[in-house]
């Protein structure tokens, strides 16, 4: 008896309690990909919405000479390059952001499947990090000199007359800007789930 009871004591754990507890991180790591990939989604689709809804018109005066006559004037993103790259980024981050919270969801259910999504996700989501963040930059740029104009190279400021268009632009930037930082998060996940299946 004594005997029996010493080897059942010795007798190694079975291997479903090996492994529960690193299933519980992967679960985790898994459901915060999903919320931040959802998010990245929301902020793509809200900045783009915000963006192409700017449009503003006004009547100017189009001659610095008197009798100063006045024309009716648009304000809109398509005018500017820099704003037709940052709808365009915008849109390549939105459509991958859909694709990559279905598969995050799948690899939710899956644990199995979550190492190897991240393989994939982390260099996609450091490309679409330099593009959205150029975006981000350029847009923000143009953006500002149409707030503050710059004496130097003799641009006026328009925001003082567009200050709707302005307004939609400012806070398209600045939730594009919330995108970028969810990008980063999103790397930083992924490197350390990838780095913890490291075996030591």
């Amino acid at each position: 008896m004594a005997t029996t009871e010493s080897t059942e004591k010795a007798a190694p754990p079975p291997p479903e309690a090996k492994t529960s507890g690193d299933a519980v991180p992967t679960k985790y790591f898994a459901l915060l990909e999903v919320v931040l990939r959802f998010l990245l989604f929301a902020s793509a689709l809200v900045a783009v919405l915000v963006i192409v809804t700017s449009k503003q018109t006004k009547i100017v005066p189009i001659s610095p000479f008197p009798p100063f006559p006045l024309a009716s004037r648009d304000a809109k993103f398509n005018q500017s390059p820099a704003y037709i790259y940052f709808v365009a980024a915008l849109s390549v981050t939105g459509f991958y952001a859909i694709i990559s919270t279905l598969i995050s969801f799948y690899s939710l259910l899956k644990p199995g499947y979550f190492t190897k999504a991240l393989s994939h996700f982390v260099i996609i989501d450091v490309l679409l990090l330099g593009v959205l963040a150029s975006a981000t930059g350029a847009a923000g740029a143009v953006a500002y000199i149409g707030l503050k104009g710059n004496s130097h190279a003799g641009w006026r400021k328009v925001c003082n007359i567009y200050d709707k268009f302005c307004r939609h632009i400012g806070a398209s930037v600045a939730v594009s800007l919330f995108g970028s930082v969810v990008l980063v998060l999103l790397v930083l996940l992924s490197v350390y789930a990838l780095s913890k299946k490291i075996p030591k």
